[in-house]
């Protein structure tokens, strides 16, 4: 990246105030120089007009305008070409547990709370570039979406993916997902290892209890932040299927085990949240983006290139052109 041009020494600045004291004593010695004669009539004179004797300020100014950029050139111009090496030095391991359990098609976040969750994650994906993500899906059982991956694309690919479907076995295997996230992580060489886990429910299915998971999660030093997702009340729900396929819904009342989830993220190091609406849970992921930062080394490189050399190349040259037209052109003027 080229910067604009600096002066290293900018008090030779303070020379350009010498200028117009120049003019002022041109002016003023210009005027003593100058014969006046006083006359009645100029009739019976041949007035001629010449107009080189008026370009004679020109030498002056030639004079002036050469000083005026060497003063310039004092002032140690010069260009800077900086260019910019990073280097990662602390990458970040993530999954990403997801529940998508039917009740995550609840309404009480726009337009759903899947989809809601589906938008806000993939700007959290697109926020951490240095890193490796993974995405973990579970309802009443889990498997690997995506294991811990540097290409993004195919991560948000897979997040765009996620849905609710009937191939999953139903309910919400908070145990299940949390040990599957660890499977992906124990592993892992990452100076840190970290879990998103997110549902909407409580633990109702599944053969691993989220307790022995957490205590997974923290022998191998996997730190877990979970996040409670649902309104505070009552919330429109999936209560039944229509003939078509189609869910009818209804008021339920959200039960989210809190408790359970404090627990975990207390256990492994890491925080609990609760979204209660889109905001908020965009609010969540902006903290967790913060609290979890990727140190990134920043090497500057800087090309120095001085430029007084061409102006002192030009200012002599107007002081040979100023030189030339003394003793040739101008000669009998000055």
């Amino acid at each position: 990246m080229l910067e604009g041009i600096q002066f290293l020494d900018k008090e030779f600045f303070w020379l350009l105030l010498l200028l117009p004291l120049a003019v002022f004593w041109y002016v003023l010695k210009h005027k003593k120089q100058t014969a006046e004669l006083k006359i009645s009539s100029l009739k019976g004179f041949k007035v001629t007009n010449s107009w080189l004797p008026k370009l004679k300020h020109l030498l002056f100014a030639l004079r002036l305008f050469a000083l005026a950029i060497l003063i310039t050139a004092l002032a140690r111009p010069q260009t800077v070409d900086v260019s910019t090496k990073t280097k990662t030095t602390r990458g970040i391991d993530i999954v990403m547990a997801i529940d998508v359990s039917a009740s995550m098609l609840a309404k009480d976040l726009l337009p759903n709370r899947l989809e809601a969750l589906k938008k806000v994650a993939a700007e959290f994906i697109k926020g951490r570039p240095n890193d490796r993500i993974g995405l973990v899906e579970y309802a009443g059982e889990s498997f690997t979406k995506t294991p811990i991956t540097s290409d993004k694309s195919i991560v948000l690919r897979s997040l765009r993916d996620i849905k609710y479907n009937t191939i999953i076995e139903g309910g919400t295997a908070i145990g299940m997902g949390l040990a599957t996230s660890v499977n992906r992580l124990k592993d892992s060489k990452a100076v840190s290892k970290v879990i998103i886990l997110l549902t909407d429910g409580v633990n109702n299915s599944g053969f691993i209890d989220p307790k022995i998971a957490s205590e997974l999660a923290l022998e191998y030093e996997i730190k877990t932040y979970t996040i409670g997702l649902g309104t505070n009340g009552m919330a429109l729900s999936p209560v039944a299927l229509n003939r078509n396929g189609g869910f009818q819904y209804g008021r339920v009342q959200v039960e989210i085990d809190e408790e359970l989830l404090k627990e975990i993220a207390e256990v492994t190091g890491g925080k609990y949240f609760r979204a209660t609406n889109n905001k908020k849970l965009e609010e969540i992921y902006d903290e967790i983006n913060k609290l979890e930062k990727t140190e990134v080394e920043e090497f500057k490189f800087y090309n120095y290139e001085e430029k007084y050399r061409s102006l002192v190349l030009l200012a002599g040259l107007l002081l040979l052109i100023e030189l030339l037209m003394r003793f040739t052109f101008f000669r009998s003027f000055v």
